[in-house]
């Protein structure tokens, strides 16, 4: 799992140790993603399955994908389908996947890259492997997360946001024991380059055998922790946590995590996706790629997708013809 890493974890800045009055977020709840195929047919863990949405909010769905080792010519990625009425934030740890969208979005993310596209009033996207990987094969694991939008900017413009690795914070923990790379919002005042149109926090997090750390983490937000790879503990009971499965924290002012002493070959430390936000506490009506208030606006969004409002697929230009 290379994501975005150091030689010396020590030379970063560190998180400070939270104050001894600071409390622990007990964990309210620890659930197993169940596996699944998405798009055209590539493995995913649906990581907020059987959770209430009043407990993810201001998030509404997160998949990780993978980690699979493809063989050559078995890649697969998704065909082009609509959103709107949220963000989609896709981030590649191993592997690449190339974006395009109908309103002229797109790029190709690997090792350590974001993807944000904001959907907000509608557009089609498609999210494909490389014909080099598909013709190699080879590793392949990310997230995909889904982000609500509050009902002021369901129907904003459209955005898209390139976040390269290279450009996360990336923070120690005060014993070195954990790298932490900041993907947006912010830890402990050091910023993350997502910008948000909700207000929120994403961290991955790696954390050593053996060690122990405390997180700051703003009291208004919720707290969210999903173990990408490795065994480890949760919160101040020390709640055992594996692969594949989500905490969700209640209030306080710190998110305590472990690692386990011994981890698997290959995954040789703990790593954590941690996410939280301030609630938008608004009705959700969502259906496959929408997410809207009401049922009325859900229905909308249909009728505008079938009739080509949420925008037209960008025309291939054909090798060996000129493009007008």
């Amino acid at each position: 799992m290379p994501a975005v890493t150091v030689d010396n974890v020590l030379t970063l800045p560190r998180v400070e140790e939270p104050v001894s009055s600071a409390v622990s977020r007990p964990v309210r709840s620890v659930t197993t993603a169940p596996q699944g195929f998405e798009g055209e047919g590539f493995p995913v863990r649906r990581a907020f399955a059987g959770v209430d949405l009043a407990a993810l909010d201001p998030f509404i769905h997160m998949d990780q994908m993978g980690e699979v080792d493809y063989a050559p010519g078995e890649p697969k990625g998704t065909p082009w389908h609509p959103h709107r009425g949220f963000e989609t934030v896709t981030y590649i740890i191993d592997g690449t996947f190339v974006h395009r969208d109908s309103n002229g979005g797109g790029g190709q993310i690997t090792d350590g890259d974001t993807q944000w596209m904001t959907a907000g009033s509608g557009l089609l996207h498609i999210e494909t492997p490389p014909e080099s990987l598909v013709m190699s094969g080879g590793l392949f694991h990310g997230l995909q997360l889904w982000v609500n939008l509050p009902s002021t900017m369901k129907m904003s413009p459209p955005r898209y946001q390139d976040i390269r690795g290279g450009e996360v914070a990336l923070l120690s923990s005060p014993d070195g024991g954990a790298l932490l790379r900041v993907i947006a919002g912010e830890l402990d005042g050091h910023a993350g380059p997502g910008i948000t149109h909700t207000p929120i926090s994403i961290v991955h997090a790696t954390v050593a055998p053996g060690a122990r750390v405390r997180l700051p983490w703003n009291p208004s937000h919720n707290a969210l922790v999903y173990v990408l790879n490795g065994r480890g503990t949760v919160g101040p009971d020390r709640r055992p946590l594996r692969m594949g499965q989500l905490a969700v924290l209640g209030a306080g002012d710190v998110i305590e995590v472990g690692a386990d002493d011994s981890q698997e070959s290959r995954s040789p430390a703990l790593d954590l996706y941690i996410m939280g936000g301030r609630p938008i506490r608004e009705p959700v009506a969502a259906y496959g790629p929408f997410v809207m208030n009401t049922r009325a606006e859900l229905m909308q969004a249909f009728e505008d997708f079938q009739a080509g409002r949420l925008g037209t697929i960008p025309s291939e230009p054909h090798p060996g013809h000129d493009v007008l």
